[in-house]
């Protein structure tokens, strides 16, 4: 098990500036001791930069970085009792694997290393590889032996740099799986860095979104994804349907909004705080297509008609592109449970619960996070 006397991490103001930008602009953060950690955002966002200042390999423009009540800021790479698991693994080729992963014990002279190292192989369910060579396993297993052997050292903090992200996307989810096995059952702290949405998603009890350096909102991946702070948020974390709508009043606690001349509502505690020009926000595994035009729906729901512009079958699902009137497409995925499907270039009436809705502050860019793909 962990160290108990292990605290959390905590990040203040931690800046990290360059001849020419800043790569992390002025971030708090306090990860939990034994918690499962994601720092989520595109190329360039500065999530690399802050892994890199807490494993030692940068040092911090200003701020102060501390693992329970010790400032570690200034302290030394190898004085830190913190390890780094990379994407390439980084494993030595001419040692067998039992080896690789005692190398740190044996070279701190613990005098059972062999046992510990195996215990750690044990783990990762690899001790029947324990006498093979690095080149001799699967990408899978290579990359496991690299966790067992940051495993090993029982750091206060284990840092996770895009470790899977060389795997095939079947080996991807089965090592997503793993990685959050191995974490509560060591009940180290764990700071996953990805570019990878619903790597984050699966694995961390707590996500923090960045971009351009700065802190875009920090949760649980339920809360992020039903209440984001911020279109980028929004659009980075899944996919999201933002309508722009105007509040034109607050009843019983109800919002009424006009949408592109559709009367709709969201309930008032969800509005930003002052704020007229909202975009409406709804997931598209939340709204349903109902009809035709001319159906008489519950006036509970908010209601829209559009046009299928494209149609494509996902297995368990099937998502549709919908046109409104004013020229926007509105995602929309439905379960395939054996209901009809909508044909491409049917008119349709889509319909969905206003609880299920978020809203932000309109003066955001719709589109911001829409766009970014994987790192380069």
């Amino acid at each position: 098990m962990a160290d108990q006397s292990a605290g959390d991490l905590i990040l203040r103001q931690i800046t990290k500036s360059y001849e020419t930008f800043t790569a992390v602009d002025n971030i708090d953060l306090v990860i939990p001791r034994g918690s499962f950690f994601a720092l989520l955002g595109p190329s360039g966002c500065g999530k690399t930069t802050t892994l890199r200042m807490v494993a030692g390999l940068e040092q911090p423009t200003a701020g102060t970085i501390s693992i329970g009540e010790r400032d570690i800021t200034s302290t030394k790479a190898y004085q830190r009792n913190v390890n780094t698991v990379f994407q390439n693994y980084a494993l030595f080729p001419h040692l067998d694997i039992l080896d690789n992963v005692a190398f740190g014990l044996r070279q701190r002279k613990v005098k059972d290393w062999k046992a510990k190292a195996m215990e750690a192989l044990e783990l990762v369910e690899l001790t029947q590889v324990a006498r093979k060579k690095p080149t001799q396993l699967s990408g899978g297993m290579q990359q496991r032996v690299a966790l067992a052997r940051a495993v090993v050292n029982r750091p206060d903090v284990l840092l996770l740099d895009e470790p899977l992200g060389a795997l095939d996307l079947k080996l991807r989810r089965q090592m997503q799986i793993e990685l959050k096995r191995i974490q509560q059952e060591v009940g180290l702290t764990f700071v996953h860095v990805t570019h990878d949405q619903e790597e984050a998603m699966t694995m961390a009890d707590t996500i923090a979104v960045m971009n351009g350096g700065r802190l875009q909102q920090v949760g649980d991946p339920g809360t992020l994804y039903e209440k984001p702070e911020s279109t980028f948020a929004a659009n980075f974390l899944g996919q999201s349907n933002l309508l722009a709508a105007t509040v034109k009043g607050v009843v019983d606690d109800i919002a009424q909004l006009n949408v592109h001349g559709t009367e709709m509502t969201v309930p008032a505690d969800l509005l930003p705080e002052g704020a007229t020009e909202i975009w409406l926000g709804i997931r598209p595994e939340k709204v349903r297509i109902i009809g035709g035009v001319a159906g008489s729906e519950s006036e509970s729901l908010n209601t829209l008609s559009g046009k299928v512009t494209d149609v494509s079958f996902l297995g368990v699902a099937t998502q549709y592109l919908v046109a409104t009137s004013w020229g926007r497409e509105l995602t929309v995925v439905q379960q395939n449970d054996g209901a009809p499907r909508a044909v491409l270039g049917s008119n349709v009436r889509l319909a969905w619960l206003p609880a299920n809705c978020f809203a932000l502050d309109a003066s955001q860019d719709a589109d911001a996070g829409a766009d970014i793909g994987e790192d380069a």
